[in-house]
């Protein structure tokens, strides 16, 4: 393992196992302290960015079944598609920790707490799905997260908007409507994970509004404006109701963000 924060990372996200991946992003953050942060040099993308296992098979949503918590069976589909939320969360999170250059070394840190924190979410949910008889990879998902951090890759700005702030945000109006469900099926240990999850994702959005903010500032743009700019011109998703105000207020969210988001919902 390279003694550079930042190629450390290329490499962990390299890794086509995600179990191990997760393993090893956990121990990488764990002697963080010890790491040098080249904060300057540009980093060539190699063949194999992101490491990919060869299941789950990827596929367009509409291909996905529903996901029902009223059975094991359902929830394990539904829980894997959580899974996979967090597998490639891990994978975004050491993105941004290596693809970016000339940010403060406050920027690579906080990524590569987000990245430990989605690999212990990772590896919880693992662990209960297989109390349901469920691997990871043995149910299809779907490649949106990802697919925005292609469209994102040359521009830190449009990242930290639109992927921390927009998709990853989508989570804390997501999961507690999830837990209701999952509670009314009596899977009282899933409920527990995603208060974790959920905890967790509030700092990493927070973490997304933090940096993105910063570089509004750094380039002289006003956020909320220059946000809407970058949705029209990447095409994101549309924002859906019901919003958790109150998450989203934790995570930094302001006030004329809150109401530019509910104008723009659909």
């Amino acid at each position: 393992m390279q003694d550079e924060l930042r190629r450390a990372a290329l490499d962990l996200l390299r890794m086509d196992d995600v179990n191990a991946q997760a393993a090893a992003v956990r121990a990488l953050h764990s002697r963080e302290a010890s790491l040098w942060i080249d904060l300057d040099s540009a980093i060539d993308e190699p063949p194999g960015v992101p490491g990919r296992p060869a299941r789950p098979r990827l596929v367009p949503p509409s291909g996905l079944p529903k996901r029902s918590a009223d059975t094991p069976a359902g929830r394990a589909v539904l829980l894997h598609a959580v899974a996979h939320i967090e597998a490639n969360a891990i994978r975004l999170a050491l993105d941004a920790v290596w693809r970016f250059a000339g940010l403060p070394p406050d920027y690579y840190r906080d990524w590569l707490r987000v990245a430990a924190e989605e690999a212990l979410h990772f590896s919880l949910l693992a662990e209960h799905l297989a109390t349901l008889g469920c691997t990871y990879g043995d149910h299809d998902a779907h490649d949106g997260l990802w697919a925005m951090v292609e469209a994102t890759k040359h521009d830190p700005v449009a990242r930290m908007a639109l992927v921390p702030r927009t998709l990853e945000a989508r989570g804390l109006d997501a999961t507690p409507p999830m837990q209701a469900r999952l509670a009314r099926a009596g899977d009282a240990r899933a409920v527990e994970i995603l208060d974790v999850i959920l905890r967790d994702e509030v700092g990493h959005v927070a973490i997304g509004n933090r940096w993105y903010r910063w570089l509004c500032q750094r380039d002289g743009v006003d956020p909320v404006a220059h946000y809407e700019l970058l949705a029209e011109r990447h095409r994101a998703p549309r924002p859906r109701p019901p919003f958790n105000h109150a998450a989203r207020r934790r995570a930094g969210f302001t006030d004329a963000e809150l109401v530019a988001l509910s104008r723009q919902a659909r």
